[in-house]
This record gives C-alpha cells, structure tokens and sequence, in this order.
C-alpha cells in the first residue's frame, strides 16, 4: 500500500514560509511539516532495509521528524540553498544519532556477522548468480529471518562507521563557513573523494554496480535486488561490506 505524500505548489510553499519566519504562523509550520514528511520517510527507506519480524522504520521516521522540525525552525529564508538540501542533512544527523546510540556491534553480532558472511562467500562460489539465503540459513541453524536482522544490524553499524569517518558536517556550519575553509580543509576533502573514487574503480562488479545504483541514481537498495536478481539481504550485504572498505580507506587519509 503506497504512503499518501502531501505536496504542495512552489507558490503555496513560498507563501507558507513567509507566513512562519516572519509572522510566526504555527498553522503554517505545520503544513510544512506535512508537506516535507517524505523526505523523512525516503530518507529512511534509503538508509535501512526492512525485513519481516526486523523492522525499527516507524522508530526512524520518528526520529527524522525531530531533524525535519528542527530543520524548519532552523532555515533561514536568506541562505542561496535549498530547503531539501539543508533538510536531508539534518535528518540524517537525527537518524545516525539515534542509530549510534543502539548496541549495534556486540561481540555476540560481530560473531554471528563472520559466520554469515563467511556462509555467503561459501555458497556464492557453488551456486553461482543464485539466491542462497536459505542455504546461508541452514548451514547456520538459524531462520532465515534472524539472518536478515543479522545483515541489517551489519547494514546500519557499517553505515554509522562510514558517515563519521566521512565527517559528515554540519548544515548550518556548511552554510555559513562555506567561504572559511582554510586550504588544509580543502586538501583534507580533495583526498577522501580521491580514495572514494579509487575504492569504487577497484571493486568487484556486482559491488561496483551495488555502489552506482544506490549512490549515483538514487536506488533503494530493494530497487537494486530486483535489477540484480538477488535478495535485499544480499545487497543489504554487499553495500556494508563496501562502506566497511571505504571507512578503512578514509582513517588512512585523516
């Protein structure tokens, strides 16, 4: 069943802002929240994979909708940037701490995470371009749900490593030292999208492609298992383990 989305037109918006910045109009902050609420839930939807009996979206959404509030209160109408943009950062930001603040790498997880993806490598080489989560899940003792919240538990732990070792900034410190950057700081960015680049040219096709789809043309990662005729789980896995790679690269660079 598809969400309902609330837009409303470019003129309508630019009345609505109008009438909070300046007049303080709740009624207004209100359509606004309403209005940009899909960018919370695609937001979510992007960053983790959902799997049955393993589903955290409406906590996700929750914690968003504090970045997106917070993002409304904080734009200033003044900025040459656009709403979205500062938006997706800010929700981000609220997702990821939440995220860093669950026990996502117990020593117990990180048992569980060797042993499935040493399963996957296993039974990828016999059987080659198939689905083998089931496989995965009987040479493990363990449902094939359990591995899935496995791999999303790996998913999420991977992508908090990669985004701080990324140093993800600010929005508002964006905005306003955007201009300020001294030419170390420059380098120091030049040199981590250089790494970036090299990681991706050395991947593995599928992880190439993995990369591309979710990075480049905005994919969800579901998107992406149906194109390569793999199960989410299965690209939920390749994107970590690649985030895995990138973050390793990048603390070499700071």
């Amino acid at each position: 069943m598809g969400e309902t989305v609330h837009k409303l037109a470019p003129e309508k918006l630019e009345v609505l802002w109008v009438e909070y910045k300046e007049n303080g109009d709740i009624d207004a902050k209100n359509d606004l929240l309403l209005h940009y609420g899909y960018l919370v839930k695609w937001i979510v939807r992007r960053m983790m994979p959902k799997y049955n009996n393993y589903n955290e979206y409406d906590d996700l959404v929750s914690c968003g909708m504090i970045g997106l509030i917070d993002a409304v209160d904080k734009f200033e109408l003044k900025h040459e940037v656009k709403f979205e943009t500062y938006a997706v950062t800010r929700v981000r930001g609220e997702i990821l701490d939440y995220m860093r603040s669950q026990d996502w790498a117990s020593p117990s997880l990180r048992k569980k995470i060797t042993a499935i993806n040493t399963a996957y490598e296993s039974f990828e080489s016999k059987y080659p371009g198939q689905q083998v989560d089931q496989q995965v899940a009987d040479s493990l003792g363990m449902p094939v749900e359990q591995v899935h919240k496995v791999l999303n538990q790996t998913h999420m732990f991977n992508l908090i490593n990669f985004e701080d070792a990324l140093g993800t900034a600010n929005p508002e410190a964006e905005i306003k030292n955007r201009d300020e950057k001294t030419p170390e700081d420059e380098l120091l960015e030049k040199e981590k999208k250089a790494v970036l680049v090299e990681v991706i040219d050395e991947l593995p096709e599928k992880e190439r492609t993995v990369i591309t789809l979710y990075y480049y043309e905005g994919l969800l990662l579901k998107e992406i298992a149906d194109i390569l005729n793999v199960t989410e789980s299965r690209v939920s896995q390749i994107h970590s383990k690649v985030l895995a790679k990138m973050k390793t690269k990048l603390e070499k660079v700071v």
